[in-house]
């Protein structure tokens, strides 16, 4: 049977009634632009979290650049951020005039490496931007410790972690801001783009709330040259109904990845990401003495335990020249969904490639030509589940 990679569809039918009712009462408000329900989908939210000032916004990547701006971060100033994510948390320092220092990541969670972005850190470093990459937090301790040692400013970005937490903290309630995407693929989706801007600090809230608006404050008053960063009162509606089934949606995901554990885990080559198992920084083999095994054929994701992971989404690492792309080719021909977050480390996009690099990325290099993501949605069946592990295991039997 065709398995989607994401099936958004089948988690918003059940809510249709629910989600016509807050389009209908939208509509009859005529309040479309930060109308109601953006203040209360921001209590909500702030109720959820923990966290006190809560700013609905266009999207996580406009979230991520009303930090930044909210900051005062821009030209001459440098921002670390690591060098295997999505694109947008690069973008936006370069957007306001700064330039992006890519750290290299951990092979476990994928996360940003603080010891490697430690040696990245001058004189003109003004934040750290560590990302919680497919569902799991970086090791904010060391960040938060790296950036109390340097005076540096902290932007979590938990675009694809809404919900998830490390030590009982939430993602993105530990730095400076923390920013969310509830871009329809993610654990809590809206049925467009729209993000979030945490903080608790109540002056960092107030310079973002002006910003969100052109900086105007009050009306037609510049304070400062902001942007259009509003939430759209539909979509504050929308997530206002699917707000509550969130716990069910994670636990959904969650329940997912551990029955991938149990049944991938049984073909043969494959083991759970560990350092010795993945051949990648000496460092890592150094530090728990040993060298690494024979190359594995399928390295299967794993959370930290100390975490809390949401499973965006479930990432394989499919080591061997070509063989990633090979076993998305397979997966695709059985009319399986899947897909590669990412193939391209930032600094080896296009508009970087001339940006000088402080050290060597082995470590995003490799990920991005070894990571394949596959279907992990809420909704996902359990015979569904079956035909993509009967998948992979007809792949691992085949030529190295």
């Amino acid at each position: 049977m065709p398995v989607p990679l994401l099936d958004v569809n089948a988690q918003n039918a059940p809510l249709a009634s629910e989600l016509e009712a807050a389009f209908q009462r939208v509509l009859r408000s005529g309040q479309f632009i930060m109308g109601p329900d953006v203040a209360a989908f921001e209590a909500e939210c702030a109720a959820f979290s923990g966290v006190p000032h809560n700013l609905g916004v266009s999207s996580g990547t406009d979230a991520i650049l009303l930090a930044l701006m909210a900051l005062d971060i821009g030209p001459g100033d440098e921002v670390i951020v690591p060098a295997f994510t999505f694109f947008a948390t690069a973008g936006c320092v370069s957007r306001v005039g700064a330039t992006p220092v890519f750290a290299d990541v951990c092979p476990i969670c994928c996360n940003l490496d603080p010891a490697h972005a430690a040696t990245l850190v001058t004189p003109r470093t003004k934040a750290i931007i560590p990302v919680h990459l497919f569902g799991q937090m970086a090791d904010m301790d060391a960040i938060m410790a790296l950036a109390a040692e340097h005076g540096l400013s902290v932007i979590e970005d938990a675009a694809q972690a809404f919900g998830a937490r490390s030590g009982g903290r939430l993602a993105g309630s530990v730095g400076h801001f923390g920013c969310y995407s509830f871009f329809p693929s993610k654990n809590l989706g809206a049925l467009g783009d729209a993000g979030l801007l945490a903080t608790s600090d109540p002056a960092l809230a107030e310079r973002a709330r002006v910003l969100r608006v052109h900086g105007m404050e009050p009306k037609y008053c510049h304070q400062g040259v902001g942007g259009n960063f509003r939430l759209d009162t539909l979509q504050a509606a929308f997530l206002r109904v699917k707000l509550p089934h969130y716990a069910a949606y994670s636990a959904a995901r969650r329940a997912n990845a551990e029955r991938y554990r149990v049944a991938l885990g049984q073909i043969p080559g494959a083991v759970p990401a560990d350092p010795r198992d993945c051949q990648c920084l000496p460092r890592q083999e150094a530090r728990h003495g040993q060298a690494a095994p024979s190359s594995p054929r399928l390295i299967l994701p794993v959370a930290y335990p100390q975490n809390e992971h949401i499973w965006n989404q479930y990432t394989l690492r499919v080591p061997g020249p070509g063989r990633r792309d090979a076993l998305k080719a397979h997966l695709l021909g059985q009319g399986i969904g899947c897909e590669v977050y990412y193939p391209i480390s930032l600094d080896q996009q296009p508009c970087y490639r001339d940006l000088p690099q402080r050290s060597a990325l082995p470590v995003a290099h490799r990920l991005a030509q070894e990571v394949l993501s596959i279907p992990v949605y809420p909704e996902l069946s359990r015979l569904q589940q079956e035909e993509v592990a009967a998948a992979l295991h007809v792949f691992a039997q085949g030529p190295a």
